[in-house]
Parts: C-alpha cells; structure tokens; sequence
C-alpha cells in the first residue's frame, strides 16, 4: 500500500479533483452512528448554525505520506476528550481557509506559511453543537514539527494515511451515547479511536484517495 501513496501525485490529484463533484454525505454517512443523533442535514440549518473549519493536512514522514490529529482536551467548550483534525470557529470577515490556518498554527504551534491548500471537502453540519464543518485540504512539502496548544491539545496524533485506509483499521462498537445506545464505526490506531465528525469527514477524504489508487497511471 505505502509504495502506491506518492504524496507529490496524491496533491497534483486532489487539487483537480476537488474543483470537481465530491462523494458528499454518501461517503461521510459510512462512518455515521447508527441510528443517527439527528436526521438534520446541514442546509436545512445553515441560517442559524456556527461555523467552523477544520485542516486535513497531508505530509511526508518515515517516506510515506501522514495524516495530524488532535486530541482535545477537557478545557475547550465543545467535544472534549475527542480526536479531532486541528480547527474551530470561524472568526468576523474571515474566510474558512483563514480559519483553518489559523486554528491549526495556534493548536500546533505550526507556520501556517508554509501549507499549500488544494481545496475543501463537503461540508458536516454536527447537530450537537450546532456547527457547520468546513473539511479544507492542505499539505506540508516537509516533516513538520507540531507543538501543541496545552489548553486546547491534550495530544497531537500522527498517523500514516496506508493504515487509514486499510479494512482491519476500520471497527464497529456499540456504546451508549447521551440518550441512546448506538453502533459507532470508527478508524483505530494504537489506543485511539478516531468516530463521529471527524470519521465522517475522514471517510470523505478517503474514498478520494481509494479513487486516487483504483485510476491508472496513478496510484
């Protein structure tokens, strides 16, 4: 699998095929807790929900092409203790390409100079707290140094984009979440388990890197 992710023919691919139709809610719904916290979708709140973006950051390590997550800690107002990729609320007269550098250079202490953005993904609307997710792809030329936020970032999670996208990474559980008990699809590394908003905008970006290896010449 590693020796398929070119990361160089990976960008050149997303930053073509993200000008074009996205998977959208079909390939986020994959990773959706079953039954779901709401039947809400995101246009019919779009009048009145926050909005935020978050950073799918690409770049290289160990020669093969990575993925950054955060741990939140318990101190943020919303989704405390839960992986998510780096981001927040967008900010007055700010685009959500600004936010999402600006969020990921205060959680990870990282020069948001020096990421290239090749586009967004499809947007999440998260009913629990009323937010409205921009998914904005971007990537790194280098091994970055991360340096976490200590009030916002409990953890800083690396992990390589292959064990993503391998079947055995991928797991269902049921557990009891608030009012209900659900069947919870998640993507495990090591003790993490990555569910909810974040799995379903991972599951997004995924199925564009599964297209990327299935197109000839490519992968």
């Amino acid at each position: 699998m590693e020796n398929r992710l070119d990361l160089g023919k990976i960008i050149a691919f997303l930053r073509k095929r993200l000008k074009e139709e996205k998977p959208g809610l079909q390939a986020q719904l994959r990773m959706c807790p079953q039954p779901p916290p709401s039947l809400q979708a995101y246009p019919e709140n779009c009048t009145n929900c926050l909005k935020a973006a978050v950073l799918i950051l690409l770049y290289p390590k160990n020669n093969q092409p990575y993925l950054v997550f955060i741990k939140r800690s318990h101190l943020v107002h919303h989704h405390q203790n839960q992986i998510s990729f780096p981001g927040g609320q967008q900010e007055d007269e700010e685009s959500l390409e600004d936010t999402a550098l600006r969020e990921t250079e205060e959680e990870l202490g990282l020069n948001s100079s020096c990421i290239s953005l090749h586009g967004q993904l499809t947007p999440l609307y998260v009913s629990a707290s009323n937010y409205l997710i921009y998914p904005v792809v971007g990537s790194l030329k280098n091994t970055p140094h991360f340096f976490g936020q200590p009030e916002e970032v409990e953890e800083i999670i690396e992990v390589p984009l292959a064990h993503l996208l391998k079947e055995e990474n991928l797991k269902k559980e049921i557990w009891p979440l608030r009012d209900r008990v659900a069947l919870v699809p998640f993507y495990h590394f090591q003790e993490h388990k990555i569910w909810g908003a974040t799995a379903m905008i991972l599951s997004e970006f995924l199925s564009l890197i599964e297209e990327f290896i299935s197109t000839p010449d490519q992968g």
